[in-house]
């Protein structure tokens, strides 16, 4: 699968701009701010009908105007498939595949697969477990529509008992027969959630050993851990066990919306604190490396690859070693930026793969850089 075709409307920085891409490797070079980034998330749009970057949709309208539109055209196997989303002020989304709107975004997810590497990736390291879980639920969701749709679920069952441990503490009133069927459901959902990222993560962490190898010249030792309240644990019995706390807490205190990974480098240190940058990093890129992976045997072909800005804090070494890598036959299209088009070019000529680079300056794409 690649992406043929790129147009944008009033999108952030962007008046109009059209662009035609070559199936292999394609580079947006520029100063920082010239909205290099900015076609990158309008990939993202097409593939997964949000920003990358910014879930308030409105926000990606251009200043002064009162909607967007980002369309792409995308070839598969001889066919082709034109997607298109729309935004307009005070106004829901238009998402559309061949002229013909979707009833649930959740149907368009996974259809067009894509992998994006960004500095913003450094939140999986720093931030809570919300950001670690949303990781995996983005990977497992773009090749299971049923997990999307029961993460739903158990996202609104979660809600409602919370809003009924609030309101024993606000009333006095204590309905046990709600809350037990309340526990029934989170239950049904959240052990199917649970078994659903234990095969995921059986399934995923391979690869990402064999990427962090490859891209630290197997350097350092790093680990990866799935870490659930319901390992080895019966969840209906957690739930019970936790009612008085839950009910101090006017909150759900146990199930997989507390699930983590955990992320260690030589011998069980916490990467967030013994980490370098570049280790870090090259944690990252082989998380994502390893998605993509996860998605191309899924699906049967090979998503979109977006790299953000993917030189900043990697070593001339293993800037290298990426760009071969993803260069292969193991990977398909590739969309990169970078603020400097002769490192690209000396990097892609040393490797000897082809490929395309658009100049951009202040939300205009310039004549190709050959």
């Amino acid at each position: 699968m690649w992406l043929k075709h790129l147009s944008v409307l009033n999108f952030k920085n962007y008046t109009e701009s059209t662009l035609d891409f070559l199936p292999e490797t394609n580079a947006f070079t520029g100063q920082n701010g010239s909205g290099k980034t900015n076609l990158l998330d309008a990939i993202h749009y097409l593939s997964l009908c949000k920003s990358f970057f910014n879930p308030i949709d409105s926000q990606h309208i251009k200043k002064g105007e009162d909607w967007f539109m980002v369309q792409g055209e995308f070839d598969r196997e001889l066919l082709c498939d034109v997607v298109s989303c729309s935004i307009k002020k005070n106004q829901k989304k238009q998402f559309k595949k061949n002229k013909k709107e979707y009833n649930r975004l959740a149907d368009h997810i996974g259809q067009f697969p894509l992998v994006m590497i960004s500095p913003n990736d450094t939140s999986i390291i720093i931030d809570g477990s919300e950001e670690r879980r949303k990781f995996v639920d983005n990977v497992i969701s773009q090749t299971d529509n049923q997990y999307l749709d029961i993460l739903i679920s158990y996202n609104r069952i979660l809600l409602q008992r919370n809003t009924v441990l609030k309101n024993i503490k606000d009333t006095g009133v204590f309905d046990v027969g709600l809350l037990e069927v309340l526990n029934l459901q989170l239950v049904e959902s959240g052990e199917r959630i649970f078994k659903r990222r234990q095969q995921f993560m059986a399934e995923f962490l391979p690869e990402f050993r064999r990427y962090y190898q490859f891209l630290s010249d197997d350097a350092e030792q790093v680990k990866l851990i799935y870490e659930s309240p319901l390992m080895g644990q019966d969840f209906l019995q957690l739930l019970e066990a936790s009612l008085d706390k839950d009910r101090q807490l006017e909150r759900t205190s146990i199930g997989i919306h507390k699930d983590d990974l955990l992320f260690s480098i030589h011998e069980g240190m916490p990467l967030k604190k013994f980490g370098s940058q570049g280790q870090q990093k090259s944690f990252l890129i082989a998380l994502k490396l390893a998605q993509y992976s996860f998605l191309k045997d899924k699906k049967q072909f090979k998503p979109l690859l977006l790299l953000d800005d993917i030189f900043d804090k990697l070593d001339e070494n293993r800037t290298k070693k990426l760009m071969q890598l993803v260069s292969e036959d193991e990977f398909g299209q590739i969309f990169l930026t970078d603020t400097d088009a002769d490192r690209i070019n000396r990097i892609f000529e040393e490797i000897g793969k082809p490929i395309r680079i658009f100049d951009i300056q202040g939300g205009q794409v310039n004549a190709e850089v050959q």
